[in-house]
């Protein structure tokens, strides 16, 4: 069965942020346990892949001082199994979050799209491949996918599809 298209090309998002899978994110993002990452990559790896993969998977990047803070990227953590699994070119290397941002757990839709904007950018003399994904732990509003998927296309990407681990309830603007 193909993939649902959205605005950002095909999402592979196959859970609800919801008990207990919320549970586990969370002492996996902000306690960094591992161990409850390795657990979501295993349950993820158990559901149906999209048809069309990507030639390159690249993880949502951390700016590098909450990267030095949480010591681990969880985008990256959970793409490692995925990427190796499906066969997929693993590239962490390739966007950059060029400033930092405030945490976007308590922003609204609109703040959450203005907090990302111009926040990442393409690595220069990249041979882009015409299809990627762009992988994310959990997705709300979309904007943080969005404004990456904004800079792929800028770069000469023509499919940016979007996965994330699951999708959090709505969010008021």
């Amino acid at each position: 069965m193909p993939a649902p298209r959205t605005a950002l090309g095909a999402a592979w998002v196959p859970f609800r942020y919801a008990w207990p899978l919320d549970r586990l994110e969370s002492r996996f993002k902000f306690s960094a346990n591992l161990a409850c990452g390795r657990a979501l990559s295993t349950l993820w790896l158990r559901e149906p892949a999209p048809d069309a993969l990507p030639a390159w998977l690249v993880p949502v990047p951390l700016h590098v001082d909450r990267l030095r803070q949480r010591g681990y990227n969880q985008a990256l953590e959970l793409a490692r199994p995925l990427a190796k699994r499906l066969g997929v070119t693993l590239r962490r290397d390739v966007l950059i979050r060029q400033r930092p941002t405030a945490a976007q757990t308590e922003l609204g839709a609109l703040q959450r799209r203005r907090n990302v904007r111009g926040s990442f950018v393409a690595r220069e003399h990249v041979a882009w491949p015409d299809h990627v994904a762009l992988l994310d732990d959990v997705m709300t509003t979309g904007a943080t996918l969005a404004e990456c998927a904004r800079v792929l296309r800028r770069a000469g990407v023509q499919r940016v599809d979007v996965w994330a681990l699951a999708r959090a309830p709505a969010i008021k603007a």
